[in-house]
């Protein structure tokens, strides 16, 4: 029988997670989730993240305390899964009871540990309508399809803590220069749909949910260029 690849050694400890939701959010830009899969690590780079507060009204916490939304509530660190659309939806609570960070989007990410064959798995997971293979930049470009393609699913990890043998978030020097920071999509209008919680990796624009620099959007007025680092 083939072994599995080991666990890299850059696995972000829960710690990393105890921070201000929207600092999180930006942090978590460049960061490698890696789910293994029977024998294979499937492994997409964030590449969009939104920001939740218990104070929002377009947050799930802030409809209260329930079993369902207890990982909301918990220390920083915990995975919250709920349905969205049909489609399975991922994210992380942050510092503080309530508040959390959804993962909007990624991008295929391969390397020694997550090789081809790992990708051709996640293109088996989430295949288009018809059948056949997505191109790599849609394959995890939008909620849904990111925890289909790495086969994420709501009864296995919902309030669970990470697993360095099953699901973790790895630091893998990635380098994250330029954020765009804008409003959350799918906001009910009322429900605080003007706050600028959604943080995108500029060079990957074009491949999240949808791109805030498509044609018609303003600097300073649709989106703001957050520059990181020197």
């Amino acid at each position: 029988m083939t072994e599995f690849a080991p666990c890299p050694p850059r696995a972000l400890p829960d710690s990393f997670f105890d921070r201000d939701a929207q600092t999180l959010a930006k942090a978590l830009l460049g960061k490698v989730i890696r789910h293994r899969q029977g024998e294979l690590w499937l492994s997409a780079r964030i590449i969009e993240t939104e920001a939740y507060y218990v104070t929002d009204k377009g947050s799930h916490a802030s409809l209260g305390y329930t079993e369902k939304r207890k990982a909301l509530f918990l220390d920083g660190g915990h995975i919250y899964m709920y349905y969205a659309r049909g489609g399975d939806s991922l994210n992380f609570s942050a510092h503080g009871p309530g508040n959390a960070v959804l993962i909007k989007s990624a991008y295929p990410w391969v390397d020694a540990v997550s090789d081809h064959n790992s990708l051709a798995q996640m293109q088996l997971n989430n295949p288009d309508a018809s059948g056949q293979p997505r191109a790599d930049q849609r394959l995890c470009a939008g909620q849904t399809l990111l925890c289909k393609a790495l086969g994420l699913k709501v009864p296995h990890w919902d309030a669970q803590r990470f697993d360095p043998e099953r699901l973790f978030v790895e630091d893998c020097g990635i380098t994250v220069k330029h954020i765009i920071q804008t409003t959350r999509l799918g906001i009910p209008q009322g429900r605080d749909e003007h706050l600028p919680y959604r943080f995108v990796d500029a060079d990957f624009a074009a491949h999240c949910t949808r791109n805030p620099l498509r044609r018609g959007q303003v600097e300073g007025r649709d989106y703001f260029l957050l520059t990181q680092g020197n």
